[in-house]
């Protein structure tokens, strides 16, 4: 449950504090005080979306503050989803029973904004994932979700426990079948590209390009200079192993530096580095010959690479217009492509084909799923029927006639259903789906009515209502009240009510009032019982605060709620079934 609120420069919302108690929680005040700003606020602690236009006038930032008491499966999934985002407290998660998780966010005037949950930042994502398993806000406009084919759908398979995971998973497989066939079949590629490709495949395929092709240029450049190359090499071998060359002179002069080492030891070394001298110089000119020799026996390969160096040049010109290094790996990989491409042209038909044959195989579990599913939700639709038609006649609708309505049509991502919630108000008008049929008042009821049906099969903790029972009064607004009472059985329900009929059946009231000083307009939140109570209950009468047959009056719906609760067993200590006791963190 909300235990505590905390509000600063919230729109005309200065600074208010309330604190709200199991079961059913009331919250009236004039027109404009700022009851809805804090419903509002209620909305932004668990992650509705908001702007920098919420922050009061003059203000840095807004904030809110709000506290919440869980346990049971509603803290397991908090605490899942905390876990997952990586803000868990393990030592906290550890204590049974009620826990307290704080939140707080702030909205600055320069849009940007912040989160915390147990004092821990975090994401409004996070929040919003938090929120949805927390608190279920049904606003006066909300009233507009009924009409919505999608909530009476969610609504008959969150009442009839209906499980639609497995169709989702089968419908999932069918459309990602049918987007690959639609992307096939999109493709622009003809025979004119595949007769182009097949060219291009053959006549980079029949180069059979190769990592060595990196080097042809280099190496035709070598054969290209052979005879410049050969003379140098003559050069150099003469100079190294010909007559008077390094390699005879190096032989001459050892037997000099064998004479000098008799008579001082450094000449050793001497030895050594002339005969190291006179192999390496011979092994030097040894190479040299051997590579000429090659290149003088190398004309057929001139010729060879010639002709290779002339196919990579028309090649590179032709699909890469440049001839930078790597050229070829480029060629290579552009074959590649080209080859994938004209296989996917080639075997394009082919495959729609088997696409198709595995889109009807889907089909047909998706046809097959769908149809398990579309009896479970038969199956519900009459047990919602009833249980609504009943929760109507509560609250005024004596004679009214409820239906939901399944209708087969082709699969979609929903089902194979098309599910309607049919209304006749009064008997003889005919039955139509609730859009065509209900005033505002009607819809607030029919609302009312199933959430409070969902209520005993959702577990959702905090349930609010924002003005739910407007457009109605007199005796239906007793039975709204009434109504909102027996939801909060066993969870806690905050309502903004204009309705003293409604307000009369509060476990909590609490009442919002603003003041002008100092020229600025601020608002306050106390809590009233007793006296204080009955003053607002004979206000929102319409006789005056302090009219006394309008006391009298507000007297008689406090007294009358009370005994209508006693008489039903309801007592005003509903959320001590739900052990809800001191905090715990």
């Amino acid at each position: 449950m909300l235990a505590r609120l905390k509000v600063s420069n919230l729109a005309v919302v200065e600074s208010a504090e309330a604190e709200f108690a199991p079961g059913l929680n009331v919250v009236t005040g004039e027109t404009g005080a700022g009851k809805s700003v804090l419903m509002g606020a209620i909305g932004l602690a668990v992650g509705t979306r908001a702007d920098s236009s919420v922050v009061r006038d003059g203000a840095k930032d807004a904030k809110v503050e709000a506290e919440f008491l869980l346990e049971g499966d509603v803290r397991r999934e908090v605490e899942a989803i905390l876990s997952e985002a990586g803000i868990a407290d393990d030592e906290a998660a550890a204590v049974s029973g009620p826990r307290t998780f704080i939140i707080r966010r702030t909205i600055g005037a320069n849009g940007s904004g912040r989160v915390w949950i147990d004092d821990v930042p975090s994401t409004v994502a996070t929040l919003r994932k938090v929120g949805r398993q927390i608190v279920d806000i049904h606003g006066a406009s909300a009233n507009l979700r009924l009409m919505d084919e999608g909530f009476q759908r969610s609504a008959l398979d969150a009442f009839g426990g209906v499980d639609a995971s497995t169709y989702s998973k089968r419908w999932r497989a069918l459309a990602d079948i049918r987007s690959e066939i639609a992307s096939l079949e999109s493709d622009t590629g003809g025979e004119d590209e595949a007769d182009a490709l097949r060219y291009q495949v053959d006549e980079l395929s029949s180069a059979e390009l190769c990592e060595d092709d990196e080097t042809v240029a280099e190496r035709h450049a070598a054969l290209a200079h052979a005879a410049e190359i050969a003379e140098c090499a003559e050069e150099v071998t003469e100079a190294l192993g010909g007559d008077g060359g390094v390699s005879e002179t190096l032989s001459r002069i050892q037997p000099r530096f064998a004479a000098m080492a008799r008579r001082i030891s450094v000449a050793e070394d001497w030895v050594r580095e002339a005969e190291e001298l006179t192999v390496r110089a011979q092994e030097l000119s040894r190479a040299v010959a051997d590579e000429i020799s090659r290149m003088d026996a190398g004309r057929d390969e001139m010729d060879r690479l010639d002709e290779r160096l002339g196919v990579l040049n028309r090649l590179k010109r032709k699909y890469l217009k440049h001839d930078r290094p790597g050229a070829v790996a480029e060629l290579i990989a552009l074959l590649e492509r080209k080859r994938a491409r004209l296989e996917a042209l080639e075997g394009r038909e082919a495959k729609i084909a088997a696409l198709r044959q595995a889109e009807a195989e889907a089909l047909a579990a998706v046809e097959a799923e769908g149809a398990k599913l579309s009896a479970g939700r038969r199956a519900a639709a009459r047990k919602l029927s009833k249980a609504v038609e009943s929760e109507l006649k509560d609250l005024g609708f004596l004679q009214a006639k409820f239906t939901v309505a399944l209708e087969r049509r082709e699969p979609d991502a929903s089902g194979c259903d098309g599910v309607s919630y049919v209304f006749e108000p009064n008997p003889g008008e005919g039955a139509r789906p609730l859009a065509d049929t209900a005033s505002s008042g009607e819809a607030a009821r029919v609302m009312l009515a199933v959430k409070g049906v969902l209520a005993r099969r959702v577990a959702t903790d905090v349930m609010v209502f924002d003005e739910i029972d407007a457009n109605v009064g007199g005796e239906v607004g007793r039975a709204v009240g009434e109504k909102m009472r027996a939801v909060a059985e066993g969870r806690q329900v905050i309502a903004i009510t204009h309705l003293p009929q409604s307000a009369a059946y509060a476990a909590r009231h609490l009442v919002v009032a603003k003041a002008v000083s100092d020229g600025r307009t601020r608002t306050s939140v106390a809590a009233v019982d007793g006296e204080a109570r009955i003053t607002e209950l004979a206000r929102m009468l319409g006789g005056g605060a302090a009219a006394s047959a309008a006391r009298r009056h507000a007297e008689e719906l406090i007294s009358n709620a009370a005994a209508g609760l006693a008489a039903h067993g309801c007592g005003g200590e509903t959320g001590k079934r739900r052990g809800y006791g001191k905090s715990q963190r």
